[in-house]
């Protein structure tokens, strides 16, 4: 038999409290179990699980996100891991450095409306209506991503994860809808480039943004004839038929149109001469600076300070010599360069047919005859003995503006050269002068095309959303041809609306029917306020009048709602005439 292993019983220790482990009597024998933290726990606790393996050790016991996060609202764990929920007793924390900073929160947290009527999908408020604003089963989409639906709804604020509206159009927005911030990173950036190149040795005087310029505004009496010049034949009022007109095809009309800047201009020499006025310029400068804060593209206007005297000029072949299409668009037309496929559509070629529409279709809606109307002098600029081709019609209007408020003393006299296109009998039988206008469309299919409808089609029946389509899209060109028709004193502005024969031919054009209207009326319903106008003229005047003598250019910023002013040399914008870049090439 073997022997027996001997067995002693530990010695047992008599402890005072019958929880936790002892404290003097635990030391006293050798245990350190001094200041060891330990579970707390509950009487009531089960035993029935000694330990929880499945639970993520990362989130302190809690249950994770995808996993249990609801479960234990409606059912209970008979069996509770002991000890389980508490876990972050055994981290460890740095006391001092949690009670060197604290979060405050100071944002005010309001509770979100609750939507309970006609709420579609996630957070996607839907107002049902019939028709809509687009006639029975029409819909109307307001905000980014507006298209076509089927069903008769409005849709405010997408659904879930950007704007996507439409009904039968899913999730692209409908029936030629659009995601708007789809794709749009893969878009290439727009960074147009300044009308004249800025030297490094020019100066920058002044920077002027827009939002002051929108602020200012001066009531000017209107002008008085100093001396006038040219003729003008009578209007062709077949064009006004209340029906429209049939298309007629725009022709090429060989005429002399005459448009010098203000220091080449000989009459406005002799004025500064005789003392007529402090300021000179032509309208079509003067109203790129009354409507500048509509402006996007690039513009510069060269400022020469002789003497006392202000004299605002444009540089030869510059932006002022051209007619802008869709210039506030919501996307503009694009160069070549920022990803355009078509080169007939790009912004430059696009402004020289503009211009080529503008000028034969003002030749093309008056009559020629010997009946016309002859102002007090005749053309200052044509010289029958050189020139061989006719003379255009053409009326300049030498105006004189007060520029000065009540309150000034002095006058402060404004000089400048208005035009008027034609002639036309007004209802007590006098002559009235009217300046006429084409608008013109390329392609509504194309990028750029500002979402304007299709003139073809529309014109005759929705004439009012054409020309609304066009204030939106052209407000700096139509407001800056409402000035001018307001500084030359013209009853009516006659504006014209051609599209291509083809959308891809440039050369062959329609004329689909002309609108008229009131300058004033006009500048109204565009939103355009004439006195912010001559307070922007005003302030910019004051400002050049300030300066030393010396030739400035102002230049807008191309991709900046910004103007600058620069000093520059005498020898700026100076063309070299040809005999002389003849010799410099031979040397």
């Amino acid at each position: 038999m073997a022997p027996a292993l001997p067995f002693a019983l530990p010695p047992l220790v008599s402890v005072s409290s019958p929880w936790g482990p002892p404290a003097t009597e635990a030391s006293a024998s050798g245990l350190a179990f001094e200041g060891a933290p330990y579970a707390p726990f509950s009487k009531g606790d089960k035993l029935g699980k000694l330990a929880d393996w499945t639970q993520d050790p990362g989130r302190d016991g809690r249950d994770q996100r995808a996993g249990r996060q609801n479960y234990g609202r409606s059912h209970r764990d008979p069996y509770q891991a002991y000890g389980a929920s508490t876990a972050s007793s055994f981290q460890f924390q740095n006391v001092e450095d949690e009670s060197s900073f604290s979060l405050v929160d100071s944002g005010r947290t309001t509770a979100k409306p609750r939507t309970t009527f006609g709420q579609g999908g996630r957070g996607g408020l839907v107002l049902r209506s019939r028709g809509g604003a687009q006639g029975r089963g029409g819909a109307r989409t307001f905000g980014p991503g507006a298209g076509t639906q089927r069903s008769g709804y409005q849709r405010y604020a997408g659904a879930r994860g950007g704007h996507q509206d439409g009904a039968r159009g899913g999730q692209r927005g409908g029936r030629g809808g659009r995601r708007f911030g789809w794709k749009d990173y893969d878009k290439p950036q727009r960074l147009r480039d300044s009308s004249v190149t800025i030297s490094p040795d020019w100066q920058m005087l002044e920077e002027i943004d827009f939002n002051r310029l929108a602020k200012l505004s001066l009531d000017i009496k209107d002008g008085t004839d100093v001396d006038t010049y040219g003729f003008t034949y009578y209007y062709d009022k077949t064009f006004d038929r209340p029906g429209g007109i049939s298309e007629r095809k725009l022709q090429v009309i060989d005429t002399l149109s005459y448009n010098p800047t203000t220091s080449d201009d000989p009459v406005i020499q002799q004025l500064a001469q005789k003392d007529e006025g402090r300021v000179f310029a032509t309208d079509s400068i003067l109203s790129m600076l009354m409507c500048a804060p509509r402006s996007v593209y690039p513009w510069d206007i060269v400022v020469n300070r002789e003497g006392d005297k202000l004299f605002l000029d444009k540089r030869e072949g510059g932006p002022l010599d051209f007619v802008t299409v869709n210039e506030n668009a919501a996307e503009p037309p694009m160069e070549v360069a920022d990803g355009s496929k078509d080169s007939i559509n790009t912004p430059s070629a696009l402004a020289l047919e503009a211009t080529f529409i503008n000028q034969n279709f003002a030749a093309q809606a008056v009559v020629e005859s010997d009946d016309k109307h002859d102002f007090a002098h005749p053309n200052p600029f044509y010289n029958p003995e050189e020139e061989t081709e006719p003379l255009g019609s053409r009326g300049y209007r030498y105006r004189k503006i007060n520029l000065s408020s009540a309150a000034e003393e002095s006058e402060l006299n404004l000089i400048v050269r208005t035009e008027i296109d034609g002639t036309i009998k007004n209802a007590s039988g006098e002559d009235s002068f009217i300046t006429i206008k084409a608008l013109n469309e390329f392609d509504p299919r194309a990028t750029g095309a500002g979402g304007a409808l299709d003139w073809r089609s529309k014109f005759g029946s929705q004439r009012g959303a054409v020309v609304a389509t066009e204030m939106k899209n052209n407000s700096c060109k139509l407001a800056r041809w409402t000035v001018q028709s307001i500084l030359a004193g013209a009853d009516q502005m006659k504006l014209g609306f051609v599209s291509r024969a083809n959308p891809k031919d440039k050369a062959r054009h329609v004329i689909l029917g002309v609108v008229g209207y009131k300058p004033r009326d006009f500048a109204n319903q565009m939103n355009f306020s004439v006195p912010n106008g001559w307070g922007i003229a005003r302030s910019i005047i004051d400002m050049c009048l300030a300066l030393e003598e010396g030739k400035y250019v102002i230049v807008k910023d191309p991709n900046k709602p910004v103007i600058r002013l620069y000093e520059v040399p005498r020898d700026a914008f100076d063309e070299v005439p040809a005999d002389e870049e003849r010799q410099e090439a031979e040397e």
